[in-house]
């Protein structure tokens, strides 16, 4: 059991460097009228969003004493248990006469966590959580805390974010002029992704920052957290899976791979590795709208949540980054609504309840290449009429591309694209 002494050492320590923090606001909406959870991979952001909303509630009137909030990677606390977890609650109630306001940042390191957040929201607590492992997503975890809290997928830097960062706000009528200054810093945000430590570091370390999260990634939370043997599968693993952006992948196939790269794997070992490698939030997957179920969990197109992580394995990937780009901003709009389409037809991106489709291709100057993703939302308009369909290129001039017998196609830039679809509800 904890030390009641170092417990309230550090609610009135944590409580102090929350009224000190400096960060960068996110534009991203918050229900203060409900618990949160806020979910993502490491260092998106999600402790910087709990201090903004700290600031939001203080704003509105909180008492600053009022403030629980507690890291549970903080080293001083290494091995906590769930039965500690209520000493906590405790020893705020000996220093102060209020009722809190937990900040349970990083709890899912915790073990059986989910209960006592779901004892604090069914006695009338306000919470908010922040976690960096997707099994905060399951069905089971969800049913322990009944629907009590809303939960936000906290993604890295959209580009609008990214813009202001760096001092550049694009006004009303953007969209009308040639802003040169939008275009030549988005070039690095492309390349780079939107994590805010690289964006704020200087160029000779973005590298090396990115290089040093992916290694406390695939050490800490992959290989340590599942106990995995066999590490250098696992990272062939990986790194197949950036070299295979927009293609599915089944864990059939990544079995071979890593078998034929001289590290035996069976099947249900590459499955339960893309299973972790998901569980840290690297890496989503998105099914086949058209496949059959028996395959749909086990072969899969595989994205990375930030385009970094594709620079780092392999530069010069453009196409790859052009569509993992838009498959992040695509999930972060539509969520699990997101699939790929592929029989008889090949689709990079559709959203059936939106009657949506998304062909990413880097550019459609040649004709080959126009007709080739004209044609395929054609064919799929026929099959599933479609009311949107976009080509999204990397800085082609925009078009809209319309035919007697299929959708009015929209081609835009992908750095527009980006912009607009921050304020568009579809």
């Amino acid at each position: 059991m904890l030390d009641k002494n170092v417990i309230k050492k550090l609610i009135l320590e944590y409580q102090d460097f929350t009224s000190r923090i400096e960060y960068v606001p996110r534009d991203i909406d918050i229900d203060f009228s409900r618990c949160n959870v806020f979910v993502g991979l490491r260092r998106t952001g999600k402790s910087f969003l709990m201090y903004q909303s700290i600031d939001t509630l203080k704003c509105e009137g909180l008492d600053p004493r009022s403030i629980l909030y507690f890291n549970f990677e903080d080293d001083r606390i290494t091995g906590i248990e769930s039965s500690d977890l209520d000493l906590i609650k405790v020893c705020y109630e000996e220093l102060y006469a209020l009722k809190p306001v937990f900040f349970l940042d990083e709890i899912q390191v915790v073990p059986g966590w989910e209960k006592f957040a779901r004892r604090l929201a069914d006695t009338g607590y306000r919470v908010f959580i922040t976690g960096s492992n997707a099994k905060m997503l399951s069905s089971e975890i969800a049913t322990t805390l009944g629907g009590r809290y809303a939960l936000t997928e906290v993604f890295p830097f959209s580009e609008r974010e990214y813009l202001v960062m760096n001092a550049v706000m694009p006004d009303e009528n953007w969209e009308y002029r040639q802003d040169t200054e939008i275009r030549r810093l988005f070039g690095p945000y492309f390349s780079l992704g939107g994590l805010p430590e690289v964006i704020q570091s200087a160029d000779i370390f973005k590298r090396k920052w990115l290089s040093s999260l992916f290694d406390r990634i695939y050490f800490g939370d992959l290989i340590a957290r599942n106990g995995i043997r066999k590490q250098e599968g696992l990272k062939i693993l990986i790194r197949k899976m950036t070299e295979s952006i927009g293609q599915p992948l089944s864990t059939n196939r990544m079995a071979s791979i890593a078998k034929a790269a001289g590290y035996p794997m069976k099947s249900d070992t590459a499955a339960e590795y893309c299973a972790a490698i998901l569980e840290t939030w690297l890496s989503f997957g998105i099914e086949n709208f058209a496949g059959k179920l028996t395959g749909k969990s086990s072969t899969r197109k595989y994205y990375f949540i930030d385009n970094g992580f594709i620079t780092l394995f392999k530069e010069g990937q453009q196409n790859a980054l052009l569509e993992n780009l838009v498959a992040v901003a695509l999930r972060k709009k539509f969520g699990r609504e997101l699939y790929y389409y592929l029989h008889n037809v090949e689709v990079d991106f559709y959203i059936p309840d939106r009657d949506m489709a998304v062909q990413a291709s880097l550019t459609i100057a040649d004709d080959a290449t126009r007709q080739r993703q004209v044609q395929a939302l054609c064919a799929l308009h026929k099959i599933r009429p479609l009311r949107r369909a976009l080509i999204i290129t990397y800085d082609d001039p925009e078009d809209i591309i319309r035919s007697e017998s299929g959708p009015e196609i929209s081609v835009v830039p992908v750095w527009k694209w980006l912009l607009l679809a921050d304020r568009q509800t579809e």
